[in-house]
């Protein structure tokens, strides 16, 4: 095979491939393991984008409201909700 290497990949794709040229696993390991700074840099780039994107979808348009704000409105609720429970009660009885 006029002195070019092969080998076999297993796993996703499968067949031979040059050793020269790689797969896509083969460069993925490299760039996982290799510890450049670069490849780092954007490891941790990618792991931002991954983990920033939903939590910048779920958390917009939402307002944050103290513990003390919803208990609050907990209590105002409950109350509303007890005397309209009372007042029909009596208007029946």
């Amino acid at each position: 095979m006029n002195g070019e290497t092969k080998k076999t990949v297993n796993g996703s794709g499968g067949g031979s491939v040059s050793a020269n040229g790689g797969g896509f696993r083969a460069r993925l390991e490299y760039y996982l393991y290799s510890g450049d700074k670069k490849h780092v840099a954007a490891g941790i780039a990618i792991i931002g984008v991954v983990i920033g994107v939903p939590w910048y979808f779920m958390n917009r348009g939402t307002k944050h409201i103290s513990h003390q704000d919803y208990m609050e409105k907990a209590d105002r609720a409950r109350n509303e909700r007890l005397s309209a429970g009372s007042s029909s009660s009596r208007v029946k009885g």
